[in-house]
């Protein structure tokens, strides 16, 4: 009986051993799959096991938008009776500055003035309502203008803005003017 005991031991270890020879084999011929393993990368490969360095990330608006951006406007005039057409286009300045606040805030300085805004993930900007002074009427004197705008950086160094300037003059001509822009860098 310590024979047979014996032998079915041998057997079971040869059996154990055997097995797990097997599977160190097959476990070490697995087949390496390269790829993108970031779960936060645009390429994010689920099947990869071996990361190959070539994870693309969404861009991070907030960064892009920052910087001096170059204006190209393109503004309805104001009518104004007794003053004629006024040209916003004019009255624009040749940049702005963009700084950003984190989480999608930016801080836009208009010649002097500054707008608030903010950019989601798709690069797309709400600047959100404000009134500025600016000369309206070539006159020097400053004209309260109510401001509010939307657009979208389309790369680091483009993107639109659509804008509309409003208010009135002296109390008695009221005005609204929309501005279509090119921002480049």
């Amino acid at each position: 009986s310590n024979f047979f005991l014996l032998l079915i031991m041998k057997n079971f270890l040869y059996l154990f051993f055997t097995i797990l020879f097997v599977s160190v084999i097959f476990t070490s011929c697995e087949k390496e799959l390269l790829g993108c393993m970031d779960i936060n990368a645009d390429n994010y490969n689920n099947l990869a096991n071996t990361d190959d360095g070539s994870c693309v990330y969404p861009p991070n608006w907030s960064e892009i938008a920052v910087g001096t951006w170059n204006l190209d406007p393109n503004c309805d005039d104001i009518s104004v009776p007794l003053l004629g057409d006024i040209s916003l286009n004019d009255q624009m300045p040749a940049s702005v500055d963009v700084q950003s606040a984190g989480n999608g805030v930016l801080f836009i300085d208009f010649d002097g003035s500054q707008l608030d805004g903010t950019i989601d993930d798709n690069g797309n900007i709400t600047v959100n309502p404000v009134t500025i002074s600016i000369d309206a009427t070539g006159t020097g004197i400053p004209v309260d203008v109510d401001v509010v705008g939307n657009g979208q950086i389309t790369s680091e160094n483009t993107g639109t803005m659509d804008f509309t300037f409003s208010g009135n003059i002296s109390g008695l001509f009221p005005f609204s003017s929309d501005c279509a822009m090119i921002l480049t860098k």
